[in-house]
């Protein structure tokens, strides 16, 4: 309870005799959705409160982050929820993290190739702040810093999965668009919680003024799940998520150029789970997924960016439901206006290979330093794919935020 209180405080920073530094910050907001088509119900409605606590001594630390959540049309999200909690010890050139904690690889822009170890909370699927959408893992983060280079350990004990959400009191609820028989989804065999199934990996990282890369490997497991998929009698179909070891190599690299910036990454996954057809068993083949995106940063407070990631999935594809090669884009556009106190912007990301969209339009206008009204519109539209099942979530949007 009194780290409840302290995080709900104003923002403030202090130290105390003992040398002792404590600080506290944060923010409120409160977020509405409705659907444009008939029959214009709400899609979201959510009020929260997020503290986060920092608790400093010389070299050591503790950082906690909490969420305080009200949603009126999904209870059960509704609650306290500890985000981040892990201690830190940064002497000299070190920097050693152990606790629940949010790590992210690579330089896409909300893009998955390296960056898989946090898995993603999909219960409004992709209709929040990406950042939002993290979930923390419970690791230990070992990195080693010097002038120009760096290398980092990482060890997940116990690994943590994408959320994705059943209830069909949800609008974002999973979904198996065409499919005319009835059926169920189960989701919960996750792997057990035992030390052979942690998570390990490393990434050495260098930097200098021309250009920036990383080299990383890591053991994991596919965190989204793939779709095992069983006909009964009746006729029932009965699908199962299911989880496979694999590994990933990879790395990224960042070159900036005028006003541009070329980002690049690749990830080689080796077993990867691969979804399967109707009455198969999961198999398990090696993918290349590769990523080069464009940044501009022009004049008059101008910025845009486009990506493209490709993925090829290799050997004998039979008894699979995968395409051996697909892709995904995004474009991303924005301009500030009125000296800065409002920005215009769109992301939108484009299913290359099954003709989908989902494009976040918002306006944000900073009232003051600390108070920001947004308003904004989802575009949902596919023929196929993974946006499918969301075609008809086209929504309007306002949010109002104080940090605190």
């Amino acid at each position: 309870m009194t780290l409840l209180c302290l995080l709900c405080l104003p923002a403030f920073a202090q130290e105390d005799g003992d040398g002792l530094s404590v600080k506290v910050k944060g923010f409120v907001d409160t977020y509405h959705a409705m659907r444009v088509s008939s029959p214009n119900d709400w899609m979201s409605s959510h009020t929260r409160i997020r503290g986060e606590l920092t608790l400093e001594k010389d070299n050591s630390g503790l950082f906690a982050s909490t969420n305080i959540v009200w949603n009126p049309i999904l209870e059960s999200e509704s609650g306290f929820f500890l985000r981040e909690a892990y201690l830190y010890y940064t002497p000299s050139e070190w920097d050693i993290r152990a606790g629940r904690q949010i790590i992210t690889w690579g330089v896409a822009d909300a893009l998955r190739l390296t960056d898989i170890i946090s898995p993603m909370d999909y219960t409004e699927f992709l209709a929040e702040d990406y950042d939002d959408i993290r979930v923390p893992v419970n690791a230990l983060r070992v990195r080693y810093v010097q002038s120009g280079w760096s290398a980092e350990a990482v060890v997940v004990p116990v690994c943590s999965w994408f959320t994705l959400p059943l209830n069909p009191e949800n609008p974002w609820s999973v979904s198996l668009p065409g499919v005319n028989i009835p059926y169920s989804v189960y989701l919960s065999g996750t792997p057990d919680k035992k030390l052979k199934n942690l998570e390990v990996g490393g990434r050495f990282s260098a930097y200098s003024n021309g250009i920036d890369f990383s080299l990383c490997a890591l053991l994991t497991w596919n965190k989204m799940p793939v779709i095992k998929k069983t006909l009964l009698a009746g006729p029932e179909l009965v699908c199962t998520g299911e989880y496979r070891r694999m590994t990933m190599v990879g790395g990224d690299v960042s070159i900036p150029f005028g006003q541009f910036v070329f980002r690049g990454e690749v990830a080689e996954y080796f077993n990867e789970a691969q979804d399967p057809a109707t009455g198969m068993d999961v198999v398990r083949k090696n993918s290349t997924n590769a990523l080069a995106g464009l940044d501009w940063f022009g004049p008059t407070e101008w910025s845009a960016g486009v990506q493209y990631s490709h993925k090829y999935v290799a050997g004998n594809l039979s008894g699979t439901s995968v395409f051996r090669n697909s892709g995904m884009a995004t474009v991303r556009i924005s301009k500030d206006l009125l000296r800065s106190t409002l920005k215009l912007s769109t992301f939108a990301y484009i299913d290359v290979t099954n003709g989908g969209v989902f494009n976040r339009l918002s306006a944000d206008y900073a009232v003051t330093d600390t108070i920001h009204a947004i308003v904004g519109y989802d575009l949902l539209q596919a023929d196929s794919g993974m946006f499918l099942m969301y075609d008809k979530n086209s929504e309007i949007w306002v949010k109002l935020k104080y940090s605190f």
